[in-house]
């Protein structure tokens, strides 16, 4: 873990469950129904408890591409989740890069908007799974969204990317270590 170039707050790269994380939110990699598919999304509505999460992502009449909702973490250790739908990846041609930068962008927003209680939060590799987005394309993206809210964040103490795999850590790490946000352990 080191300093983000915004002061105090921290930027982390782990390898893990993000179900089993203690921070005070959570990143899904949701669909725009908020239903719970695959992947992250299907992993974080098991372990929040499927038919809660399920009711309250209802309530919420679903979620454009780019956009975020809020709902509590009802079983999670994390006390809430930000729902991120990200976009398919269709090849390059179809504004994708941007709409992966507005989750990004939008979840910090949504942890800053409720800062009295989100204070850490942990993100998956949103739309590098069955969406398809390329990782080598995808990672600069949420390391440069990160890092940039962080600078104008009083209120984010800390951030973890949670990566499924070891090869995906270890290309986050090089990004953050090739942008200074922080080092290779």
């Amino acid at each position: 873990m080191r300093p983000s170039p915004g002061g105090n707050a921290m930027i982390e790269v782990i390898e893990g469950d993000i179900t089993a994380l203690a921070v005070d939110a959570v990143v899904n990699a949701a669909n725009s129904r908020l239903a719970g598919g695959g992947g992250v999304d299907g992993a974080i509505h098991r372990a929040a408890g499927h038919a809660t999460l399920q009711a309250a992502c209802r309530a919420l009449g679903g979620c454009p591409t780019g956009e975020v909702r809020l709902t509590p973490g009802f079983a999670l250790p994390a006390r809430a989740i930000i729902h991120a739908v990200g976009p398919v990846w269709q090849g390059g041609g179809a504004n994708e890069e941007e709409l992966l930068a507005r989750c990004y962008r939008n979840a910090m927003a949504m942890a800053m908007a409720n800062a009295e209680r989100l204070r850490s939060l942990a993100f998956p590799a949103i739309s590098c799974g069955v969406y398809g987005f390329p990782p080598e394309r995808a990672v600069p993206i949420a390391v440069r969204e990160v890092r940039d809210a962080m600078t104008r964040s009083t209120t984010v103490e800390r951030v973890i990317f949670c990566c499924f795999d070891a090869a995906m850590a270890a290309r986050y790490r090089a990004e953050l270590a090739r942008s200074g946000a922080t080092s290779p352990p």
